[in-house]
């Protein structure tokens, strides 16, 4: 792959960007970019997608929105960031030799990548206009329904989660994410849209997007508890490296039952058998907000069955397996209620 150009930065829209495929946008965009469009409003909505490059709902959301707009105004100053141009074109979450697009952020553990400047860079450009809000638009590779990430339980955050929908996760972790680097400066908020491809995840995305433009301010008063379903991710689990698993696979040493990612935003009781090993250890790592590996707290090993020692949910357990091994298993959730709400 050539160099690439990491501070691309465009006050147009370029052609062909309305219908281009995300496997295609590569030969609109030499590498992530940064695109400034001037609305009635001038403090600007900020919208990333492609962050992952097999994650394209968000590229078809903006589409939808540029498309409608495209001979008028926008109500409010609009800026794009597309991301990983190079795993879009691969269908990839990201390549072998790049750091994932979502770990960059200011915050990263990552701070010695060209990536990582570019992160920095488009939050500074982003401060000197003054941003209005930041959405981060994604998708999931197992089942789960649509739902709202924040890193912080302010008003404005949770006002901006259920204008999405009634399901809300704020997570403190892992590091480097979009959405915790823009909540240092204005609400933000992670929209999670189900599987890529689906028409309902473009048009969810694309309504809430246009909703935001038109939005004079964000509430600063407290969601309604029957409004907002809010959860806490706890814990982010991993499969441990060099452990060979499979998914309804009887020569794995670790045997997932086939339809783990059913599990997704289901209450799981204590003593659920979530697959069969072949070793007396768990063969995972399970990392807390702290960082330290917890995975005895939450499975247990016994007559050669991974089970859970408490009752949880489960949040984007997945079925892919170089998904489990690029990024994690899934996330464990504890129901959560705030100050933010009432």
């Amino acid at each position: 792959m050539r160099d690439i150009n990491f501070r691309n930065e465009l006050d147009h829209i370029p052609p062909g960007l309305l219908d281009v495929a995300a496997a295609d946008i590569q030969t609109l965009l030499p590498g992530p970019t940064l695109m400034h469009l001037a609305g009635r409003r001038e403090q600007p909505l900020f919208v990333s997608v492609l962050l992952h490059g097999n994650e394209t709902t968000g590229l078809h959301a903006v589409q939808m929105l540029l498309k409608k707009y495209v001979h008028r105004p926008l109500p409010r100053a609009l800026s794009i960031f597309v991301g990983n141009v190079h795993a879009a074109r691969a269908g990839l979450r990201r390549l072998d030799n790049q750091v994932d697009y979502n770990r960059i952020w200011p915050g990263t553990e990552h701070s010695s990548r060209p990536e990582t400047a570019m992160a920095q860079w488009v939050v500074e450009e982003m401060v000197k206009r003054n941003v209005f809000t930041s959405i981060d638009v994604h998708n999931n590779t197992g089942l789960n329904p649509h739902y709202a990430c924040v890193n912080r339980l302010d008003c404005r955050s949770l006002q901006l989660a259920a204008m999405f929908g009634r399901l809300c996760i704020y997570s403190t972790h892992p590091r480097g994410t979009q959405t915790a680097a823009f909540a240092e400066i204005c609400p933000a908020v992670t929209l999670e849209c189900g599987k890529p491809g689906h028409a309902y995840g473009a048009e969810h995305a694309f309504d809430y997007l246009d909703g935001c433009l038109h939005l004079d301010h964000i509430p600063d008063q407290p969601v309604a508890s029957h409004d907002l379903e809010l959860y806490e991710s706890v814990a982010q689990v991993f499969v441990s490296p060099g452990v060979d698993f499979g998914f309804a696979n009887d020569s794995a040493d670790l045997n997932f039952m086939s339809d783990l990612d059913r599990l997704n935003f289901r209450p799981v009781p204590a003593g659920f058998v979530l697959g069969q090993v072949r070793t007396g250890h768990v063969p995972l790592r399970v990392c807390n907000g702290s960082g330290e590996d917890v995975a005895d707290y939450y499975f247990r090993v016994e007559d050669g069955q991974l089970l859970l020692t408490k009752a949880l949910m489960p949040s984007m357990l997945t079925l892919d397996e170089l998904v489990i091994r690029q990024d994690c298993l899934g996330y464990l959730m504890e129901r959560r209620v705030t100050e933010g709400q009432e």
